[in-house]
């Protein structure tokens, strides 16, 4: 049997997201995004040193920050049903607003929250 050189269902790419707080940002991701944790590795604090997350077709990697590892300011940008539906959630849930969705000079509309942790989450719906 051959072995793959990565796990199965698995993109080639998935961001990696160092933040302050990963259990919101995990709970951020399964309520606005219906994302499914595929994993997580505590330490023995009950800090995040490893999770994973599935959105769609693409896995997002997790991690609490430490005095080693400090948090990254990020920007993803995720593609959804429905753009506006999705931004209602993320605001409900708690999102800072960076960007109302709005139809650009591109096919998407897109717009932009803010999550606690710290990551700017572009949402786009191609609507042309």
């Amino acid at each position: 049997m051959t072995i793959k050189h990565k796990p199965q269902n698995y993109s080639s790419v998935s961001p990696y997201l160092i933040v302050k707080d990963a259990n919101a940002t995990i709970n951020f991701l399964k309520e606005v995004f219906n994302g499914n944790e595929l994993r997580r590795f505590e330490d023995d604090n009950g800090g995040i040193m490893h999770s994973e997350v599935k959105i769609d077709d693409s896995v997002i990697m997790i991690a609490d920050s430490t005095n080693e590892w400090q948090p990254v300011p990020s920007y993803v940008h995720v593609y959804v049903d429905n753009v506006d539906e999705t931004y209602r959630r993320a605001i409900a849930y708690g999102a800072e607003s960076v960007q109302e969705p709005s139809k650009g000079e591109d096919e998407d509309k897109r717009g932009g929250i803010k999550d606690v942790g710290g990551t700017t989450w572009w949402i786009a719906t191609r609507v042309e």
